[in-house]
């Protein structure tokens, strides 16, 4: 069962900013990346469903995380079913993200009050997502729909719309501020945040670091009136 309402991630996605996304087959390296993200102020965290046995492995991290990271929210990506969503709310998932809109996983996550993030690439699909009750719709591959001009031309005739962008989010200041500028409800990154590199060298003090530095430049960005302590 989730421990954190669909509202509390919302609200959470908005005042960080970042989410990142993350997928690896071996456990103790999904719990260092967890505990860099999360030193460096993350409080939302996406693992993807994307290997062999990746419940398994959602499963154990999410029991762990509740003892040693109690403030951080993980949820589930890469879902693109209805009985792939129920299997990982049974498991403990706080939200659920797919790469496209399929209604039936909204019916499972609406009757458990389960946030739900489907992936959009029109107009059409995120007037059609917010209908079936997604609080934030995503868009993916955020740079291929449209980049930060498709957000910012959303917001003309919806400006209710909260979005994520994942795929294509780099991490400097720059690129973060058009993003902002245009409107966005946070971002996600995964291997532009994650690299190769940094877990080949199990260098988590920098991968912490960069955390740090992203978050502190989104708030820089917004003016640094929307970010709160993430503790």
């Amino acid at each position: 069962m989730a421990n954190f309402s669909r509202i509390e991630v919302a609200l959470k996605m908005k005042k960080t900013g970042l989410v990142p996304v993350f997928f690896h087959e071996d456990i103790d390296v999904c719990k260092d990346v967890a505990s860099a993200c999360y030193e460096g102020g993350v409080r939302v965290f996406e693992f993807t469903n994307r290997g062999d046995r990746a419940h398994e492995v959602f499963r154990d991290l999410i029991i762990w995380a509740q003892n040693n990271l109690p403030e951080l929210i993980i949820g589930i990506g890469s879902v693109v079913d209805a009985p792939t969503t129920a299997l990982y709310i049974q498991l403990g998932a706080n939200f659920i993200v797919s790469p496209i809109l399929n209604p039936e996983m909204a019916k499972i996550c609406n009757r458990r009050k389960i946030s739900w993030s489907p992936g959009c690439g029109t107009l059409t699909e995120i007037s059609n997502a917010e209908e079936l009750g997604a609080e934030v719709v995503k868009i993916f591959p955020g740079s291929s729909v449209g980049g930060a001009e498709f957000v910012k031309a959303v917001a003309g005739p919806c400006p209710w719309t909260s979005i994520m962008p994942t795929g294509g989010v780099d991490t400097t200041k720059e690129d973060l501020k058009k993003w902002f500028d245009a409107g966005v409800h946070c971002v996600g990154m995964g291997s532009k945040l994650i690299t190769k590199e940094i877990l080949k060298n199990k260098d988590y003090e920098l991968l912490t670091s960069k955390v740090s530095s992203i978050i502190s430049s989104i708030d820089d960005i917004r003016g640094g009136t929307l970010r709160i302590s993430t503790s």
